[in-house]
């Protein structure tokens, strides 16, 4: 079982930054691929990023590539996204996520995870 809490949300205006972070309980966080999802009103949740157990493989979609960086850290249980430059249509809820896939292939869909967190607002005003 792993529990997830993001936090680092907020509203920030178009061109700048915020460092999500979510921190997952258990000992057994390296043994999770994770990732980030975001979810904006009246949309489908849809992939942001992820990142494989020991951090060596990363996945992005192409609307946050070159702009948002995902990082983990397992001595601190902790999942990290770093988001720059900003738009409007980044906002969303963003949720992170822990699932076993050993594919990366499999990091983009959703039903890969098994754990999720509450969700954390970014809100990016232009």
């Amino acid at each position: 079982q792993v529990q997830l809490v993001e936090s680092g949300g907020g509203l920030v205006q178009a061109g700048g930054s915020l460092r999500l972070s979510c921190a997952a309980s258990g000992r057994t966080f390296s043994s999770y691929a994770v990732g980030w999802f975001r979810q904006a009103p009246g949309k489908e949740r849809e992939f942001v990023s992820a990142i494989s157990r020991i951090g060596s493989s990363t996945n992005y979609a192409d609307s946050v590539k070159g702009r948002f960086a995902i990082s983990r850290d397992n001595v601190k249980n902790t999942l990290y996204l770093q988001m720059n430059t900003l738009k409007p249509e980044d906002t969303a809820v963003y949720y992170c996520a822990a699932g076993k896939a050993y594919d990366s292939g499999d990091y983009y869909y959703p039903n890969t995870y098994d754990y999720w967190g509450q969700g954390t607002q970014v809100t990016v005003s232009s």
